[in-house]
């Protein structure tokens, strides 16, 4: 994978398109997640045109690399992404929510191919892709499974077991992102169940583990390439997002959903043209 600055600034400018069609398909429903979807960008727009291999003209191609979204619930940020890279049309977009739409809240396998597993549970995303991994190990091919899950999702019990099952095998072909922002349903996370140091606990477990500003591209692009070269363990990537990231206005809020209105969704778009 290309590392020069012009293949970074290239991601970088993905990830502020990335922002404005979330902010544009929360605010023509009203209410969404905004904040994850804007936080998480960076990440996404990282995977999806610099680490990813896929072929958008046949999106079952065997060879493709695997991407599952554990927390199910930020598609605003998934189709977002999935449009960007010109997986889905745009006019897809407009359907989002909308009674009888593929394009629900929670990513299922309505979409197609491109959604390799339905996680409306969260805390399983990364059962699946331990299974995916392995089943690619044994049929000998060299694609990589790359899971991205919330924070919360480590009070799940089943995710442990995953991560216990993961290292067990020595699945260097797995590969995982914690969306370390800090955000649940019920508030903070701390004030639900405090979860720090995450790292080190993924390093018991015998993971490669990695911590990273998650809103910078550079450091997730470094972190993936050294994910990529190791041999013998599933790499752990812990990403500290900040909420809203990209929208002075919004940057920080802890609204689990937020609720946007027209003027605040033209302001955002101006701080994100703004930042070109």
């Amino acid at each position: 994978m290309d590392t020069n600055s012009d293949d970074l600034a290239e991601v970088e400018r993905r990830a502020r398109s990335i922002r404005r069609r979330v902010v544009t398909v929360v605010e023509r429903i009203k209410v969404g997640y905004l904040l994850q979807g804007l936080g998480a960008a960076d990440i996404f727009a990282t995977l999806f045109f610099r680490e990813l291999r896929l072929d958008a003209a046949n999106a079952s191609w065997p060879g493709r690399d695997r991407f599952i979204l554990s927390t199910a619930h930020n598609t605003a940020l998934l189709y977002s992404t999935f449009a960007e890279r010109g997986l889905i049309p745009e006019s897809a977009l407009e359907s989002y929510t909308q009674d009888g739409s593929a394009f629900e809240v929670n990513a299922s396998e309505r979409v197609g191919p491109l959604v390799e597993a339905t996680c409306g549970s969260l805390g399983q995303g990364l059962s699946v892709g331990v299974g995916m991994a392995l089943s690619l190990r044994r049929q000998g091919l060299d694609s990589r499974v790359y899971v991205v899950l919330g924070d919360g999702e480590l009070q799940e019990g089943q995710l442990w077991e995953a991560v216990l099952s993961a290292a067990s095998f020595q699945l260097d072909n797995l590969c995982l992102i914690v969306d370390r922002n800090y955000l649940q349903v019920e508030g903070h996370t701390d004030k639900v169940v405090r979860m720090d140091p995450i790292a080190p606990k993924f390093a018991a477990f015998g993971w490669r583990t990695l911590e990273v500003d998650g809103n910078s591209v550079g450091e997730i692009a470094r972190a993936l390439d050294v994910a990529r070269e190791t041999k013998g363990a599933p790499t752990a990537i812990v990403a500290r997002t900040t909420p809203g990231a990209g929208v002075p206005f919004l940057e920080g809020q802890m609204a689990h959903v937020a609720y946007l209105k027209p003027e605040e969704a033209r302001r955002a778009l101006a701080d994100l043209e703004a930042a070109q």
